[in-house]
């Protein structure tokens, strides 16, 4: 689907406008969406607007890492959207010239289409709509990195509820949580990190620091970003905490396991060593023929098995 706005030069908004009309002088600039595309409509990157094949390409392919490139006539950028779900992205590509901007991307978005709107409702904005196709190419942004910001929001509260109930759970069960948070914040750096250097690249550069750029409005979407870059890089220290913590308390049970079964060992390998000797077949063994040599063997052995356990109290082995 595609759908169209125009801001005319008296700053009025005019919804679906004629892909024909698109180039009228009566328009400042036009917005064009491409909306989950088929073939055909895709092919109107190349013979409609006649955009470079290499960022035609990009959009065609949807593996791209958030970027910005310069053309004569436009910039073209990648970015990504979040699937609070999953945490899977979608790309958005924008195409960003002075009298026109171009999204386009493969699945329904409700940021763009929050963008969409805030435009509609903006209609008699002058001052926004003054600076150009930059004003809606940064609502589109701004709304992209505003919705990752529950995304960290809710594996914070997964962080805290683990931290709460530590105690109540077996390590296995916590190692497993940590590890699968970690795993999703690595996904969330793997985005908002792209998008930081992205941001960064456009506060900072000189092709598009026109003279109605919004630049103030973009650093705020940098700043947005280190935010929730520091954010995640807490949240990955707080995991490797736990992580460290769970594993050295899988540690210390398996140590004290450990010493209780060789205290058990210790205390049975002298009774297994009387056994043993008392055990073979020899005829000339003169305990055999004693008339109470089998009950002096048990006192013996039981009497050696209480005077370890004691000793091994008195050494700390049963704390």
């Amino acid at each position: 689907m595609i759908r169209t706005l125009g801001i005319t030069h008296q700053h009025q908004v005019e919804a679906d406008v004629p892909l024909d009309q698109l180039d009228n002088p009566k328009y400042a600039w036009v917005w064009t969406d491409f909306n989950e595309p088929t073939k055909e409509e895709s092919a109107l990157l190349d013979t409609l607007f006649h955009f470079h094949p290499l960022a035609i390409e990009d959009c065609l392919h949807v593996l791209q890492r958030p970027k910005m490139d310069y053309y004569e006539d436009m910039e073209f950028m990648v970015v990504h959207s979040l699937e609070a779900d999953t945490l899977d992205t979608t790309e958005v590509d924008l195409f960003i010239g002075r009298r026109f901007l171009v999204t386009y991307h493969h699945k329904d978005l409700v940021e763009v289409n929050n963008a969409w709107n805030k435009v509609m409702q903006r209609a008699h904005d002058r001052k926004i709509w003054a600076r150009g196709p930059m004003a809606a190419a940064y609502l589109v942004i701004d709304e992209l990195v505003d919705l990752y910001f529950p995304c960290v929001f809710a594996i914070e509260d997964e962080l805290d509820e683990l931290e709460n109930r530590g105690g109540h759970e077996s390590v296995e069960d916590l190692m497993n949580q940590v590890f699968d948070l970690r795993s999703r914040l690595l996904k969330l750096r793997r985005t908002i990190v792209p998008m930081r250097d992205l941001m960064y690249r456009v506060v900072n550069s000189e092709h598009i620091q026109g003279e109605h750029e919004p630049r103030a409005y973009f650093t705020d979407i940098y700043d947005h970003l280190l935010k929730l870059t520091d954010m995640i890089e807490a949240d990955r220290e707080m995991t490797a905490d736990l992580r460290d913590s769970y594993i050295s308390l899988n540690s210390n049970r398996m140590n004290s396991i450990m010493k209780t079964l060789t205290v058990i060992t210790t205390i049975f390998m002298p009774l297994t060593l009387i056994a043993g000797i008392y055990g073979m077949n020899f005829i000339n063994m003169p305990e055999l023929h004693t008339q109470y040599g089998y009950f002096v063997v048990l006192g013996v052995m039981l009497a050696l098995s209480v005077w370890m356990i004691l000793w091994f109290q008195r050494r700390g082995w049963f704390k």
